[in-house]
C-alpha cells in the first residue's frame, strides 16, 4: 500500500485533562469542539490554510475563540491530520485515511485559494496518481469513502469503482499488482499464471452495498462468464454469513453425526434472540442480496453453495420469495449435493432438521427430472443416479436421531423413487417397520447387504423371504451361466476332437461329466435353498412368537 508523508516536525500534540492541545510557549487562543473532543489550539498557523476557521473567527470577538465542528467529515482522526499539516506537524497518509482527510480539508476549504500547496491538492494529487492506479488501494480508499459519505461524495466514491471495475476486467495474464489469494491448497510460486478469480477475495471486504455496485457494473460489461460471478458471490458469502452447519462440518466428514450442540451454541453466539438483533437482520440483507445477484445461466454457482445459503436462509428467516428461489435452483443442481449439504438445522430448534426444505427441493428436482426431453435422459439418468446415493446417506444421517419423526422419515423416502437400502429406524414399531421395509428394493441390494438384511432378527418376516427367493434366483441365474459357458467348451472341445487333436488329460477331466449332471446340481441347489428358505421361516417365525408367549406365561 502506497503513503504520502506531508511535514516534518515531530508530533507533539497531547493529551491533558480530557482537552487535547499541542506543546507550545504562546498560550491557545483557539477552542475547537469536534464531537465528544476539546482542542485547544492556536489561531496563527490554522486561520492560514483554514478558509472555514478564518469566516467563523472573524465573526467571534472572544478570546480564546470558541468554535464547534461536529460535522467534520472523518471526526476527531481527520481534523486533527488537518490540524497537524498546518503546524508543519509530520503525517502519513495512505489509502485508508486519504479519502477521510480529503472530505475534512475540503469541509475546512483547505484550498489553494487561501494558501499555495494546501492539503486539498496534495490529497487529491496523491488519490488520481497514486491510489486510483493500484488495486489494493482503490479497494481500500473506496471502503474508506463509503463508510464516512455514503453514495454523497461521487467524486471519490465513482472514480474508485471505476478503477476496480477496470482492474477486474483486465486479462488475467496481464495482472502485474499484488492481490489476495488464500484458497486452501493454493501455493503461489514464481511464474505461475494468475488465476482467473484472483480480484474476488479483495472485493469481499467491501460493504454490501458498494460490492452490489461493483459486481453489476462488472456483469454489465459481460466480458466476465456468470461463473466468475457466482464465485465472488461464494467467496463474499462464505466470509459474512455463518453456516449454522459449519462447526459440525468436521464430524460429518469422518462419518459421524454432526454434533448439534456446536451448532446450537455458534448460532446461539451468532443470533442472540434471532430475527430481533441486529447480527440475524444484517445477515438477512446479505443473504438476500447474494441471492439476487446470482446470475441466471445454469452453473454459475454449485448446488452444495445454494443449499448452504438454503441454510442459512431458514436460519435468519428470510423471505419466502429468497426461499422459494433458493428450493428452485438447489432443485435443478441436486446432483451436485453432498449428504452433509441436506443437513438443514430448524431455525427454532437447531436439535432437529428442517425434512421439509429437503423434501421441497427433491420434489423439484423430480418435476424437473420428469420434464426433461428425450435427449437428456442419460444424463438425467445419471443425475438420478447420485441423487438416490446421496438421500441413502441423508436417511442414514437423520434416522440415528431417536427422536426423528418415523412419519417425515417415510415421506422423504417415498419421493424418490429406487432409492437402495434405508437404515432402520431405532426402536421403530411393527406397523412403521413394515412401512420402511416396503420401500426396500431387494433386487438392488448387494449381496453383502442381503447377507445382513436376512441375518437380522428384527427385520419383518415377509422382508426376509423376499430376499430369500432373491439370493435363490441370482444362485440359480449363476449355475446356468456357468452351465452355459461350460457347453461351449464342451463344444469347442469336440470340434478339436474331430480334427484330429488329441485331448489332454485335463480336458478329459472337464469332459467327464455330461451336461445332464450340472441340471441336477442346479435343481440340487434349489432344493437346498427351499430348505433353507423353511428353515429360516421357521426360526423368524418362532422368535416373532417368543415375545408373546413369554408375554402369556
Amino acid at each position: 500500500m502506497k503513503y504520502m508523508k506531508l511535514g516534518t516536525k515531530p508530533d507533539t500534540f497531547y493529551t491533558g485533562e480530557a482537552v487535547r492541545s499541542v506543546v507550545s510557549e504562546i498560550p491557545a487562543d483557539l477552542i475547537i469542539q469536534v464531537n465528544n473532543t476539546k482542542y485547544q489550539l492556536h489561531k496563527f498557523p490554522l486561520l492560514l490554510k483554514c478558509g472555514l476557521l478564518q469566516r467563523l473567527c472573524s465573526d467571534s470577538e472572544e478570546e480564546p475563540v470558541p468554535v464547534a465542528l461536529h460535522d467534520i467529515p472523518g471526526g476527531e482522526a481527520s481534523f486533527e491530520l488537518c490540524a497537524k499539516f498546518c503546524y508543519g506537524i509530520s503525517i502519513s497518509i495512505n489509502a485508508s485515511n486519504l479519502v477521510p482527510a480529503m472530505l475534512a480539508a475540503r469541509f475546512l476549504r483547505m484550498t489553494e485559494a487561501v494558501s499555495k500547496g494546501n492539503l486539498v491538492a496534495k490529497l487529491e494529487t496523491f488519490f488520481d496518481s497514486c491510489v486510483l492506479q493500484g488495486w489494493k488501494d482503490s479497494v481500500a480508499a473506496l471502503q474508506a469513502a463509503w463508510r464516512v459519505t455514503g453514495w454523497t461524495e461521487s467524486r471519490v466514491v465513482q472514480p474508485c469503482i471505476d478503477s476496480i471495475v477496470e482492474k477486474i476486467l483486465t486479462p488475467p495474464s496481464k495482472v502485474t499488482w499484488s492481490y489476495t489469494y488464500t484458497r486452501p491448497g493454493y501455493t503461489r510460486r514464481a511464474h505461475q499464471s494468475v488465476p482467473k478469480d484472483w480480484w474476488t477475495e479483495d472485493v469481499s471486504e467491501l460493504d454490501l452495498e458498494v460490492f452490489r455496485s461493483v459486481l453489476s457494473t462488472v456483469r454489465a460489461s459481460r466480458l466476465l462468464p456468470p461463473p466468475l460471478i457466482g464465485e465472488a458471490l461464494h467467496v463474499y458469502a462464505c466470509k459474512h454469513l455463518v453456516d449454522p452447519l459449519r462447526a459440525a462440518g468436521s464430524a460429518f466428514s469422518n462419518g459421524g453425526v454432526p454434533p448439534k450442540h456446536h451448532c446450537q451454541a455458534q448460532i446461539s453466539a451468532v443470533a442472540g434472540d434471532q430475527e430481533e438483533t441486529e447480527t440475524v437482520a444484517k445477515q438477512r440483507r446479505v443473504l438476500e442480496s447474494i441471492v439476487t445477484m446470482i446470475p441466471g445461466e445454469p452453473g454459475s454457482v454449485t448446488g452444495r453453495f445454494l443449499l448452504r445459503l438454503l441454510r442459512v436462509a431458514n436460519f435468519v428467516g428470510a423471505s419466502p420469495s429468497t426461499r422459494v428461489q433458493l428450493v428452485r435452483q438447489a432443485g435443478a443442481q441436486l446432483d451436485e449435493a453432498r449428504a452433509a449439504d441436506l443437513l438443514i438445522p430448524m431455525p427454532s430448534d437447531p436439535h432437529a432438521y428442517d425434512v421439509g426444505a429437503v423434501e421441497a427441493v427433491l420434489e423439484h428436482f423430480l418435476a424437473l427430472f420428469q420434464r426433461r426431453a428425450n435427449d437428456e435422459n442419460r444424463r438425467m439418468s445419471a443425475a438420478m443416479d447420485r441423487v438416490a446415493g446421496v438421500f441413502d446417506e441423508y436417511l442414514a444421517t437423520i434416522a440415528r436421531d431417536a427422536e426423528f419423526p418415523i412419519g417425515k422419515f417415510v415421506d422423504i423416502a417415498e419421493c424418490l423413487p429406487d432409492i437402495a437400502l434405508l437404515q432402520k429406524h431405532p426402536d421403530v414399531n411393527k406397523a412403521d417397520k413394515k412401512r420402511l421395509c416396503r420401500l426396500i428394493d431387494c433386487r438392488k441390494l448387494s449381496p453383502e447387504a442381503r447377507a445382513q438384511v436376512i441375518s437380522n432378527d428384527r427385520m419383518p418376516l415377509r422382508t426376509i423371504v423376499l430376499l430369500l427367493f432373491v439370493e435363490q434366483e441370482r444362485t440359480m441365474a449363476a449355475a446356468a451361466s456357468a452351465s452355459a459357458s461350460h457347453g461351449d467348451a464342451v463344444s469347442r472341445l469336440a470340434a478339436r476332437t474331430t480334427d484330429g487333436e488329441p485331448l489332454s488329460a485335463d480336458h478329459k477331466s472337464v469332459m467327464h461329466r455330461p451336461r445332464a449332471d450340472h441340471g441336477l446340481i442346479v435343481a440340487d441347489d434349489g432344493t437346498a435353498m427351499a430348505r433353507l428358505l423353511a428353515a429360516s421361516t421357521k426360526m423368524t417365525a418362532r422368535k416373532e412368537r417368543a415375545p408373546e408367549n413369554r408375554g402369556a406365561g
